[in-house]
């Protein structure tokens, strides 16, 4: 059971997300502003997390050298306050169709990253190797496929479905102007990086930081000092940032203290078992969780574009699985003296 716990915990992780998507998607639908989201979502979690790093790590704490804050800064300016902000910008501009697929090229992104930074190796004359490249390449036709291919459509089993209706209208406006289309593009491009690139170095940086609660806790604390300082500068207006009880608390709650808090450390725990492209590889999952649940609860119409789509990066993403799988039986048949390969 032990070594089925990464693939479980993966799971979850991209379970949560999934509740991010619909949850954000219906929040900032109903008039949130973007930048001040993002900090009350970093606020809340950093609110629920400090006092328990500060109870259990407290000692930790003060031992952290300077260049570890720094790097921790970093990461944390680049990896959250940026890629959030870019992402939910380019989410505005373009349609929450570009913004699943482009998503969803986070592993191949993520295991091109890990390549150049030879934190992944690639042995194209393996059989592993071969599909792992091959699950790549499928997770990316996926993608396009539900980005640019429509088809048919199947009727949804709700009818109640006025978030989604408001959506599409933000979507249409968007869409005719192919300016703020190709600006959303890539703003969503370089939010996927640069989230990428953090889940890459967050292995590097845990190395010198072993306490995962601790390093979650500083990352959102620095996240939203920075986050504040985005929101403030786009959205000078106090009026703006009051709360009400509605869809937008509920999504700041879930995605701070869920998806910041608990997934953050989650995620750390999983990329410090397995590494970064492992948990990668189960990005797919929350798109087709998030294409399911709008189907059922915002009455959205789903294509046979979308499940085609979704069906390559699910066949993608057990290929590359399968490949990773392969080179671990390797390694340990290596390790114990037996030789041959089970590759080859």
């Amino acid at each position: 059971m032990d070594g089925k716990k990464p693939h479980l915990v993966a799971i979850i992780v991209q379970s949560i997300y999934a509740g991010m998507f619909l949850l954000s998607k219906a929040a900032l639908n109903n008039g949130l502003n973007n930048f001040i989201f993002i900090f009350y979502r970093q606020a809340a979690a950093t609110v629920v997390l400090v006092p328990v790093a500060v109870l259990f790590k407290r000692k930790e704490a003060l031992q952290l050298s300077l260049v570890v804050f720094i790097k921790m800064f970093m990461l944390a300016l680049f990896g959250i306050t940026c890629s959030l902000n870019l992402y939910g910008v380019g989410l505005i501009y373009t349609s929450s169709t570009l913004a699943a697929a482009t998503t969803n090229t986070l592993p191949a992104t993520t295991f091109l990253l890990a390549v150049l930074l030879r934190m992944e190796d690639v042995k194209l004359k393996s059989l592993s190797g071969k599909a792992k490249v091959v699950g790549i390449i499928a997770c990316l036709a996926g993608a396009m496929t539900y980005a640019f291919y429509k088809g048919p459509h199947f009727n949804s089993f709700s009818h109640h479905y006025s978030i989604a209706s408001k959506n599409s209208h933000v979507d249409e406006v968007h869409t005719h102007s192919s300016e703020t289309w190709l600006v959303g593009s890539f703003l969503l491009l370089a939010g996927n990086i640069l989230w990428c690139l953090w889940t890459v170095l967050q292995g590097q940086v845990l190395k010198d930081c072993p306490s995962k609660l601790l390093f979650t806790t500083i990352q959102c604390f620095l996240s939203t000092v920075q986050s504040f300082i985005v929101a403030i500068a786009f959205e000078p207006n106090l009026a703006q940032w009051k709360l009400n009880f509605d869809i937008g608390l509920l999504a700041i709650a879930y995605c701070g203290i869920v998806v910041t808090g608990i997934t953050f450390y989650l995620q750390a725990w999983v990329i410090e078992k397995m590494g970064p492209v492992f948990l990668a590889m189960f990005t797919p999952l929350s798109l087709a969780i998030t294409i399911i649940c709008s189907m059922l609860f915002l009455g959205e119409v789903i294509t046979l574009g979308s499940v085609l789509g979704g069906a390559l990066m699910v066949a993608g993403l057990y290929s590359v699985l399968w490949g990773k799988s392969k080179e671990q039986m390797n390694a340990k048949v290596a390790d114990d003296g037996t030789k041959g390969s089970i590759d080859e």
